[in-house]
């Protein structure tokens, strides 16, 4: 049986060895940190990103990110990286600054450091694999991180801006005491009628209505999904002790609820809005009465 390769290192051998090289990589990177951070912008420039940022924010955002990817190195803190990477995501996102922007610039970081490492241990080849075999995994780690955390934040603010569109988009309006009104404008499908149907629940809790008009003038046309939803609104609105009256059906969404087969018989309807609310009112108690306009002449 002959002797292992003397050359041929166990994954804890090289893990160990890693471990060793990393405070000597950091202190390159550290002592060096001005000349590669303009080295690593030239570049950036040159690629075209970031071109949504002044100099001045450029400056302040490419040397914190060089600063938090030498401490990533030297702790190898993955929620520390998260932690920053989420931070990073909430300051630039606002200013337009896309997904693939900002994994071209950590890759570019990756590669800027690389290369500075290579010149440094160029002379002795057995050092320098070591000292790739060092950073190359931990720059990687790194670069996939930032690039999941950039892209979950993005999805978190472009959700938020989603539910704070749909919320401006169906609004729950106190008229008067125990009278909410919700205007419909617009298309109006399934996943905007679960939310119009969310918001009009919490709206009746909120205000403790007893009647709400649901005008739905602005409303091109509903489906068949949508109209069924539109009944389930009405009986789950009723469960919350508010009855519902619905305004504004058009002759087209009015043939649409009796050719689908809409049990109209759960759905108060009145023309147009002035009706509906006049109807609302008389239900709540109020006596209502129309001026007469009169020529002065």
């Amino acid at each position: 049986m002959s002797d292992p390769n003397p050359d041929q290192r166990t994954a804890d051998e090289v893990s160990v060895e890693a471990q060793q090289l990393l405070p000597q990589l950091v202190a390159h990177l550290r002592e060096h940190r001005a000349t590669l951070r303009d080295a690593w912008v030239g570049r950036i420039r040159d690629a075209h990103l970031l071109e949504a940022m002044t100099p001045q924010e450029m400056a302040a955002e490419t040397t914190s990110v060089y600063d938090n990817y030498v401490e990533v190195l030297e702790t190898g803190s993955v929620e520390a990286l998260q932690h920053y990477a989420r931070d990073l995501s909430e300051r630039i996102i606002p200013r337009g600054v896309e997904t693939h922007e900002v994994v071209g610039i950590v890759l570019l970081l990756r590669d800027v450091l690389a290369r500075s490492l290579f010149e440094k241990y160029q002379g002795d080849v057995a050092l320098l694999n070591h000292v790739l075999d060092a950073y190359e995994p931990a720059a990687n780690r790194i670069a996939n991180t930032v690039a999941v955390s950039f892209v979950d934040e993005r999805e978190r603010v472009i959700r938020q801006q989603q539910d704070a569109i749909r919320e401006l988009s169906t609004p729950v309006l106190p008229v008067r005491e125990r009278l909410l009104i919700l205007p419909i404008i617009g298309v109006l499908d399934s996943e905007r009628a679960k939310q119009l149907t969310v918001q009009l629940l919490g709206g009746i809790r909120t205000h403790r209505a007893k009647v709400v008009v649901i005008d739905i003038t602005g409303a091109p046309d509903v489906d068949q999904t949508v109209a069924n939803h539109l009944v389930q609104t009405v009986d789950a609105s009723r469960l919350m002790g508010a009855s519902v009256i619905i305004t504004g059906l058009s002759p087209t969404i009015a043939q649409t609820l009796v050719t689908i087969g809409v049990d109209l018989s759960k759905m108060n309807t009145i023309g147009d809005l002035q009706g509906g609310l006049e109807e609302a009112e008389r239900l709540l108690g109020y006596h209502v009465s129309r001026k007469e306009v009169t020529d002065g002449s």
